[in-house]
């Protein structure tokens, strides 16, 4: 149910087969389900003893859902957005920011199920969050970060326009290992759309995310 207090509620993007929405608590369970093992998770969620595996990732999973809610602020937003491919989720496309009415700039993270992978659905996904960016909310630059050897990312981001922009040492449930920055500007993103993305209820949302 769409809620006139919390309007992100009724945001919806779309292109082609794939269909966005911000996460709901129905959702957490099943996506707790489906999280593969090789996503990172935000480490600053507790441990509990007893739990391990995916138990440990769907709890994770839960908290981070419950904490993006409970601190959103306009100046600090975070916005987990589940996919949908023919009506079944398939991951999660994330799109954040601080002090975004200033910088203009926002960050993206996501992940799709093993057996979504591969069929450019990927690349849909981040092409429907850069278009809420760029075209719905007026960013001048999206950042994202990846693996080195995560090639399938960091392709999506090339595909896309984005440039590497450095690199810095990242670790992850024991791995410590190179990450690759990339950007992208407005003016590439005007140069490397590649299909048409409808969005839906964002007029109610613009106070949230510190425009409009």
């Amino acid at each position: 149910m769409i809620s006139t207090y919390w309007p992100l509620a009724g945001l919806r993007l779309a292109t082609d087969e794939v269909m966005l929405r911000p996460m709901i608590e129905d959702d957490v369970g099943p996506l707790a389900d489906l999280l593969p093992e090789d996503v990172d998770q935000n480490p600053i969620f507790a441990s509990y003893a007893g739990r391990d595996g995916r138990s440990a990732r769907g709890t994770t999973l839960h908290q981070t859902y419950w904490h993006t809610l409970g601190t959103w602020r306009p100046e600090s937003w975070n916005l987990p957005l589940t996919v949908f491919v023919d009506g079944m989720p398939v991951g999660v496309q994330t799109l954040e920011a601080d002090d975004f009415a200033a910088r203009r700039t926002v960050d993206s993270s996501s992940w799709l199920t093993t057996a979504a992978r591969g069929r450019g659905i990927g690349k849909r996904m981040r092409l429907a969050v850069l278009t809420l960016a760029f075209d719905g909310l007026g960013a001048t630059v999206a950042e994202t970060s990846a693996w080195h050897d995560n090639a399938a990312s960091l392709g999506v981001s090339r595909s896309l326009g984005y440039v590497d922009n450095g690199v810095y040492m990242h670790a992850d449930r024991g791995r410590v290992d190179e990450m690759r920055r990339m950007r992208l500007t407005r003016a590439a993103w005007s140069q490397h759309r590649h299909a048409d993305v409808h969005i839906e209820g964002l007029p109610a949302c613009l106070p949230f995310f510190g425009v409009g």
